[in-house]
């Protein structure tokens, strides 16, 4: 049976995934009588699940926690943020089967930031985490003309890994935030809970603020950052720029960021009745 007309996202666990809301809205407001669906598959299992859905036809896969980093070990073909960063959260599939691996984590934080009126070039940001979305966030930094990168986080050593993904990226502290344009949480801190990576101190007017978090919307950091008089840009732009991306990935069409968003804000809404 082939199924060239679906996508589908790999993950675990999956249930609570947006991306169906998401890509199922930009596949209608394309006229593309398309569908994309979730598949909750464990570790030992993925590699196997990546291959059938290649073998089926489909033509692209999102990749999610736990398995952008054996997606990376998979693929044959890299673009240059998966490559410096180590992690893969989009497959796609070329003519011959070959496993095309791209990362749209770090272009969608970019694109997200770009849409808040952020400006990426000459920026001095401060990433705050080390794990796969910081390093794609810190590599589409570097390589969009981010004048440095401290990134911080409670495990140096990581830290230090993470900073390799580009030229202009160190290991940095909390206070690094003084002089920052752009702050970017890249952890999970705050999702389903009032916390905050940093302290309501370090925040101040001349920063743009990103947050990854999108449950809940508002955060506490992006209120604290808000109360500062910071601009304050939610973890949802993250997800649907970095969706965007994928779909041109895979169909070589943009769809409407809105129409998108809107989706998920429906999805979040009954998730919460």
């Amino acid at each position: 049976m082939k199924l060239k007309t679906v996508a589908a996202v790999l993950g675990s666990p999956i249930a609570q995934s947006l991306s169906p809301a998401i890509h199922n809205a930009a596949f209608a407001q394309m006229s593309k009588p398309w569908r994309y669906i979730a598949i909750d598959v464990d570790a030992e299992y993925f590699e196997e699940e990546v291959f059938a859905a290649r073998d089926a036809g489909m033509f692209g896969l999102s990749i999610t926690m736990p398995h952008k980093d054996a997606a990376f070990l998979l693929v044959q073909n890299r673009d240059e943020i998966s490559q410096r960063s180590g992690s893969v959260n989009t497959i796609f599939f070329g003519d011959t089967g070959t496993l095309h691996g791209a990362n749209t984590d770090g272009d969608g934080c970019c694109d997200a930031l770009v849409r808040g009126g952020a400006s990426i070039e000459g920026s001095r940001a401060v990433v705050i985490g080390a794990g796969g979305t910081a390093r794609a966030v810190v590599a589409a930094l570097g390589l969009r003309g981010a004048a440095d990168i401290a990134i911080v986080n409670r495990t140096q050593s990581r830290a230090s890994e993470a900073s390799e993904c580009a030229d202009v990226a160190r290991v940095g502290t909390e206070s690094d935030i003084a002089d920052a344009t752009l702050l970017i949480n890249t952890t999970s801190v705050g999702m389903g809970s009032n916390d905050s990576p940093v302290s309501s101190t370090f925040f101040h007017s001349a920063l743009t603020v990103l947050d990854a978090v999108y449950h809940p919307l508002e955060t506490a950091f992006l209120t604290q950052a808000r109360q500062a008089g910071a601009r304050t840009i939610d973890g949802l732009w993250m997800l649907i720029c970095q969706a965007v991306r994928q779909e041109e990935l895979w169909c070589g069409m943009t769809p409407d960021p809105q129409v998108m968003r809107d989706a998920a804000l429906e999805a979040l809404t009954h998730r919460a009745l």
